[in-house]
């Protein structure tokens, strides 16, 4: 793989930061003597629908979706795995999280994320665009 395609919602704070976070990681070498690029796209968008027309956009708002060059797609944990694995500095922590002993862990540390997006308080509630309501339900 030598780019992924990282589609996050561009509406929610905390996703826009963790693009933000990863976009600033240090690039891991690709194999072949380059490094994995990462595109970042807004999950729904017009550019999203016509790169990725067979993709389920709004699920896309739902969880981290990631699509690599070779036609890859990667939801959720997955998602959140293989984002680590595209950087120098955590490709490593990438690769244990990925063992079937440690899934576990990350999936729970997504289920964790999701939660936080669902808070009606704390510091991303203000930045909410409408999809999550007080109650902390999220529309899809």
């Amino acid at each position: 793989m030598r780019e992924l395609t990282v589609l996050y919602d561009a509406g929610c704070g905390l996703c826009r930061r963790f693009k933000d976070w990863l976009a600033a990681q240090t690039p891991a070498p690709d194999g072949c003597g380059g490094v994995v690029r990462l595109r970042f796209v807004a999950a729904g968008s017009a550019d999203a629908r016509a790169r990725y027309p067979a993709l389920d956009h709004a699920a896309t708002l739902r969880d981290v979706t990631v699509v690599a060059d070779d036609g890859s797609v990667y939801v959720g944990d997955r998602a959140w795995i293989v984002c680590l694995w595209a950087t120098g500095e955590h490709r490593h922590t990438a690769v244990r999280l990925a063992s079937p002993a440690m899934r576990p862990v990350a999936k729970a540390m997504v289920q964790a994320a999701a939660g936080l997006r669902r808070l009606s308080g704390g510091d991303y509630a203000d930045e909410c665009d409408g999809r999550c309501d007080r109650q902390g339900r999220a529309d899809a």
